[in-house]
């Protein structure tokens, strides 16, 4: 077994070009993830990577070693999930990004059920509204809105019709005013979310075919999609949220929605893999149960999903 973690080792440190990123995603010591490719090249009698201080690439030897080890390890992966699909316990290292908002305030409630009907998960979970690098970080799924930014990349769609909702506190609204239509959004204060360099305050609005689109302005932005809502639960404007973010905040009425005749922007929840060989009969039951409990959330606020 020791000769297929160490072709692991190697299959993983060719796709992410660093020795080191494959010992993280593979919770080794750097020191263990070169000696395992030494013993690999004893074994070939052959250098299988060319290195230098900033750079690790494949030689001639490692280009023709690398097929035949992916070939290995997926007949080990499939059998392994034809052993698991067959047996009722699940088991293995789920290694999960979450969004901040959703993640924190959501589904890790949801996952604590998810290990009680599979007690032999083990969860390893990284919170942030940054887009994890799957491919360098020590993740196997990251759970995020939106469209795919990687097109090499594999969704797994867990809430496909989520949508965007304007909301804000009952005491900012009795401050400041309800907004009748977006228009009037230009008129308050709104509270903004950025990701990257790039700053989200121009909203979007359609009803009946037509769309509408407002510039918004506020003094509070942040990078953090909890820190959002929470400005909006204690009154300090107004915010453009995911339902599923704050459908509880809504059904209970901490938070209320603002122009409901128009529908939001879709903002999809897609679990995200690097290579769809990942997608294993573990994943699969997340991605059903998360689905399922995204079904039910939307219900409770009598949104469609």
């Amino acid at each position: 077994m020791r000769m297929l973690r160490d072709m692991e080792v190697f299959v993983l440190a060719a796709d992410t070009g660093s020795l080191s990123a494959a010992a993280r995603h593979l919770d080794l010591s750097p020191a263990a993830a070169s000696l395992a490719v030494k013993r690999l090249e004893a074994e070939v009698d052959a250098p299988l990577f060319l290195r230098t201080t900033r750079s690790l690439r494949l030689t001639r030897e490692g280009q023709v070693f690398l097929e035949p080890c992916r070939q290995a390890l997926q007949v080990l992966a499939d059998g392994r999930d034809a052993a698991l699909t067959g047996s009722a316990a699940l088991r293995g290292i789920l290694q999960l990004s979450l969004p901040s908002d959703l993640g924190r305030n959501v589904v890790l409630n949801w996952l604590d059920d998810f290990q009680v009907l599979h007690p032999r998960i083990q969860l390893r979970l990284l919170l942030s509204d940054r887009l994890t690098d799957i491919y360098r970080k020590p993740v196997d799924l990251a759970l995020r809105y939106g469209a795919l930014p990687d097109s090499s990349l594999v969704a797994l769609p867990v809430e496909p019709r989520n949508r965007r909702i304007l909301c804000a506190a009952p005491a900012y609204l009795a401050r400041a005013g309800v907004p009748a239509y977006p228009e009037a959004l230009i008129d308050h204060s709104c509270l903004c979310f950025t990701l990257g360099d790039t700053v989200h305050d121009r909203w979007h609005f359609f009803r009946d075919g037509r769309e509408v689109s407002v510039q918004v302005r506020g003094n509070r932005v942040s990078d953090d999609g909890d820190a959002v809502r929470r400005w909006a639960l204690a009154g300090h404007g107004i915010a453009y949220k995911s339902t599923l973010d704050v459908a509880d905040d809504l059904r209970d009425g901490r938070l209320v929605g603002l122009c409901t005749e128009w529908s939001g922007e879709l903002a999809p929840l897609n679990l995200i893999c690097a290579d769809r060989r990942q997608v294993s009969p573990m994943v699969q039951a997340l991605r059903g149960f998360l689905a399922e409990r995204c079904a039910r959330l939307l219900q409770s606020i009598q949104i469609k999903a």
